[in-house]
């Protein structure tokens, strides 16, 4: 898997069946853009089996509430997590986000 395509770095699929229509589904269920929406939503629908849809939305709608609920908060990530993961954050840019302050080794840009 290549993770520049989860950060928008670069349009394919990032080595996941289809993963060019599933990050742009992503993106425009967290945007504001409703015609993109209904564009990404109908796109996807062709490509997934139902159930494979409703999870699909599922992990959006959960990693943006957990996600959201963890930066209002500042739960850092424990020091564990962080070592093991340091260079998968590095290559996603992931310090750039003022959250990051919250996570040792962090950093804010």
């Amino acid at each position: 898997m290549n993770l520049a395509a989860v950060n928008g770095a670069l349009r394919d699929d990032g080595g996941v069946k289809h993963g060019d229509r599933l990050v742009a589904f992503t993106e425009a269920v967290l945007g504001d853009d409703e015609t993109a929406l209904e564009r990404e939503r109908r796109t996807v629908r062709t490509l997934l089996a139902p159930e494979a849809f409703v999870d699909l939305a599922a992990v959006i709608g959960s990693f943006n509430v957990v996600d959201r609920i963890a930066d209002a908060t500042g739960i850092p990530l424990d020091e564990p997590l962080a070592a093991t993961t340091g260079d998968i954050r590095d290559e996603l840019g992931l310090g750039r986000f003022v959250s990051a302050a919250n996570t040792p080794g962090g950093r804010s840009t």
